[in-house]
């Protein structure tokens, strides 16, 4: 009897894993535009933060600036535990608050007046969350390199920036610029976003080191970077003109990092033709090695991958074409474009960062190995989809979906791309949404829309069918007194999407334009099967 019990136990378990979510008010008040968020525009950021790895803490403030869009007198902004506000001032006063799980509700003194621009300041300070497998479960990373001098890094996409700094965390809001202050112990180097303003040395043993961003910039993509880091300089002629370039690594890594920072111009060779001018000429580009894998921290992209190609050495698509370039210095820049320039507003819309760039990988390798490779690279991924729930996730409460959102995102898009028939004008396309959605935050719908308008197809069957329902099409077909018949099945009601078929080793394809009731065509002869153009991501399934 326990033995029965213990395995109708086990049979639940993928059931209970897959129940519905209990969201609660934390996730509510972390996730959506509240009303205490949406009267405010963020305009400034200025972030001072001391960083003290003897003890693990933080302090500092955090300045920010905003336009009123309509009166009110209640503010939001965010921290996360065990971090503390000590105290919140605006025009020289102190301001009282209230707290809710993380977030902070401040009553504001001040009449606030439409159209005007105000600040305040938050101060704050402790421990902050100590990162458990950054990037994926991030907060600060306190580690030691070989020769046990300091190795710090903060991650924390998904978990929010509010994990080590007070801000706005809600991606929909971005600042137009931004100051980024940052003082660490000697002989520390802080590495941060934008363009290096100074570096003041202090009478108690430390460095402050002043960096400005100048565009809009996304609350996760803020970083801190400190080691012992040596660092060197090079230069890309792009699209915009000469885009400066700055590389930093631990000293008893250089030769190695040298090397493999070399395929950085590569990497924007390639995503400029595909993409269009790199986003942040202004910012310009650097490249950090730190304590983990790496992220697409704006303008200061995070690395981590042991120098090696690959995916830590190993290729993600099984086809060979992904062990001639590194994996980490290709995807997570390729987020500049897809994550930093056209930003999610809502992390439910996390596909949008996630399979174009996972996509852009495809990109990559067709640029240097031609069509072919770049297509049997992406094919390859599929085997990495677990189809195990949809790729949008839930609005308005920090919720992404699946983390198929990578492979099986970018194989809808290079399905869509070959709906789209002409390859010129799918480039123009993935230019047109980086010079459209320039510097911007988006919804599905936005994305959705502007492919349908460009490729001059209706896609939102394929988008409904890829994003929202975790089930591969399938092109059923069977043979009938010389005839083939095939429908879609395995699809939601109304999938419509022409596909290439060949029967049985014929290499000339013919279209058909299946939908989910059944058709036919004469066959000569009796073919043995039907197959689909590879390149479309669906399966085929023979039926009596």
């Amino acid at each position: 009897m326990n033995r029965t019990l213990y395995c109708m136990v086990l049979c639940l378990l993928p059931v209970l894993a897959g129940a519905q979510t209990a969201f609660t008010h934390a996730d509510t008040l972390r996730g959506s535009i509240t009303p205490q968020r949406a009267w405010w525009d963020l305009t400034y950021y200025h972030l001072r933060v001391r960083v003290s790895p003897n003890d693990s803490t933080l302090s500092g403030s955090t300045t920010i600036q905003y336009t009123v869009l309509k009166p009110n007198q209640t503010l939001q902004v965010d921290l996360q535990r065990p971090l503390r506000v000590a105290k919140i001032e605006q025009n020289g006063q102190q301001l009282t608050y209230r707290q809710e799980d993380d977030a902070y509700f401040v009553t504001l003194q001040k009449p606030q007046q439409t159209g005007h621009s105000e600040r305040l300041t938050v101060f704050y300070e402790g421990k902050p969350r100590v990162a458990k497998r950054p990037p994926w479960d991030g907060g600060l990373t306190w580690a030691r390199d070989t020769t046990r001098q300091w190795f710090i890094a903060t991650s924390c996409q998904g978990l929010g920036a509010s994990a080590w700094w007070p801000c706005k965390d809600h991606m929909y809001d971005e600042p137009d610029s931004m100051r980024i202050t940052v003082t660490v112990p000697n002989p520390l180097v802080d590495v941060s976003n934008g363009q290096l303003q100074g570096i003041v040395e202090n009478a108690d043993s430390t460095r402050t080191f002043d960096w400005l961003v100048r565009n809009p910039i996304n609350n996760y993509g803020v970083n801190i970077n400190a080691a012992t880091y040596v660092h060197w300089t090079d230069s890309y002629a792009g699209e915009k003109g000469k885009l400066p370039l700055n590389f930093y690594a631990l000293p008893q890594h250089e030769a190695q990092a040298r090397r493999q920072f070399g395929q950085v111009p590569l990497m924007l060779k390639a995503f400029e033709h595909w993409f269009g001018p790199y986003p942040f000429y202004e910012d310009g580009y650097k490249l950090v090695e730190v304590p983990y894998l790496g992220m697409e921290h704006q303008s200061s992209v995070t690395y981590g991958n042991g120098f090696k190609n690959g995916y830590r050495g190993r290729d993600l698509s099984g086809t060979g074409w992904g062990l001639l370039w590194d994996f980490i210095i290709v995807h997570e820049s390729g987020h500049e474009w897809f994550a930093n320039n056209i930003t999610y507003r809502d992390v439910a819309d996390m596909w949008i960062h996630e399979s174009f760039t996972n996509y852009s990988e495809n990109l990559f390798v067709e640029y240097y190995h031609g069509k072919a490779a770049g297509a049997q690279y992406v094919i390859g991924c599929r085997k990495n989809v677990r189809n195990d729930s949809p790729i949008i996730g839930t609005y308005n409460v920090n919720k992404s979906g699946s983390g198929d959102m990578y492979y099986k995102g970018g194989n809808m898009l290079h399905t869509i791309r070959q709906l789209v028939g002409d390859d010129e004008q799918w480039r123009q396309i993935l230019r047109g949404l980086n010079k459209t959605f320039y510097h911007q935050t988006v919804t599905t719908a936005q994305i959705e829309g502007f492919l349908s308008e460009k490729s001059g197809r209706n896609l939102t069957p394929i988008f409904d069918q890829y994003l929202r329902d975790t089930r591969i099409p399938t092109l059923e077909y069977r043979l009938q007194k010389g005839t083939i018949q095939y429908r879609w099945a395995d699809c939601l009601a109304g999938f419509d999407m022409p596909v290439p078929v060949c029967l049985g080793d014929a290499d000339t394809y013919q279209n058909l334009h299946p939908t989910t009731a059944w058709q036919s065509f004469p066959a000569k002869g009796k073919p043995a099967s039907l197959n689909v153009d590879a390149d479309y991501y669906v399966t085929v399934r023979k039926v009596r």
